[in-house]
């Protein structure tokens, strides 16, 4: 995974620790963070007065303890079960990015993929035929798509010191929620993507009818499950920050819904749950209310 830099960060309350990771919100506002009803093993949820955007009251030694869990050979290779599903959804995604660009096929478009982790991804859009690039700060990871014979550098994103308008598209995905400073990350994005160019992000909705229900119980606002989600996104908070930085939303959809995680209940209960969230997947997706938010945003 990358994480990019950390924020100008200033005290919430006399209860907050000097050393918490958050106590202004990373997407500009000026308004203070107020403490919610979620509370956490680090603590309850923080909410911005002014976008509503949740963060995670965690320290900073917390987080980066959290993001360790990503630094392995395989990192988020996509286990055997699973490859072929990530590939449909992988290509599905990369196609749309092609028709927004009036393409039919990729050559010679170049893609960069941010927190590209072992190449899961990169493999994919070379076998669509883009040209692939990577960045990841988990080395083990990094290695691994590196020996796959990928381009992938090794660090942050502003690190790389990629050359202006350099990619046709960007992608960051299961990233921006790891990330202390997402407007750096966009404002960095914009540069280094040409004219007119696509940036794809999937996070959590932290709007969604399962952040609603579950809660603390959702697996989604946890952080060292999740190896790091620490900055929680709503449609309403991430189109802010789109905006912010230089780009225009194209395209936002959120899918499904999940009222318990299968490790809280009972087998019988959980079967009943999914069906239940498999009915309301429809009205969630027309509401933005599924839990899994995709953007493709335009440069503007």
């Amino acid at each position: 995974m990358h994480a990019d830099k950390n924020g100008d960060l200033s005290p919430v309350s006399a209860t907050i620790s000097r050393d918490r990771l958050f106590d202004r919100c990373p997407l500009g506002c000026n308004d203070d963070l107020q403490t919610s009803a979620i509370i956490l093993t680090e603590g309850p949820l923080l909410r911005c007065a002014m976008c509503s955007h949740l963060l995670s009251s965690c320290t900073r030694g917390q987080y980066e303890l959290a993001l360790k869990k990503w630094d392995t050979s395989s990192g988020t290779t996509p286990e055997a079960r699973s490859a072929a599903r990530f590939q449909e959804v992988t290509e599905r995604r990369l196609r749309y990015a092609l028709r927004l660009l009036g393409r039919l096929s990729p050559p010679p478009l170049r893609l960069l993929d941010v927190g590209c982790s072992s190449g899961a991804l990169l493999a994919v859009a070379a076998k669509l035929g883009f040209s692939p690039s990577g960045v990841e700060i988990a080395s083990k990871a990094a290695e691994t798509a590196q020996r796959a014979g990928f381009e992938v550098f090794c660090g942050l994103l502003h690190e790389a010191r990629f050359a202006d308008e350099a990619f046709n598209v960007i992608t960051a995905f299961e990233l921006i929620e790891h990330v202390t400073a997402p407007v750096f990350l966009l404002s960095e994005c914009h540069r280094i993507l040409k004219p007119e160019g696509v940036l794809i992000i999937n996070t959590p909705n932290a709007a969604s009818w399962t952040a609603g229900v579950m809660r603390e119980s959702w697996d989604g606002f946890h952080l060292s499950s999740m190896g790091g989600h620490v900055s929680f996104f709503s449609p309403r908070s991430f189109a802010k920050l789109a905006g912010r930085c230089g780009f225009r939303v194209e395209r936002l959809e959120t899918r499904r819904v999940r009222f318990a995680e299968s490790h809280h209940v009972s087998p019988v209960v959980y079967r009943a749950l999914k069906v239940l969230g498999e009915v309301l997947s429809i009205p969630a997706s027309l509401l933005d209310k599924g839990h899994d938010m995709l953007a493709f945003l335009r440069k503007m």
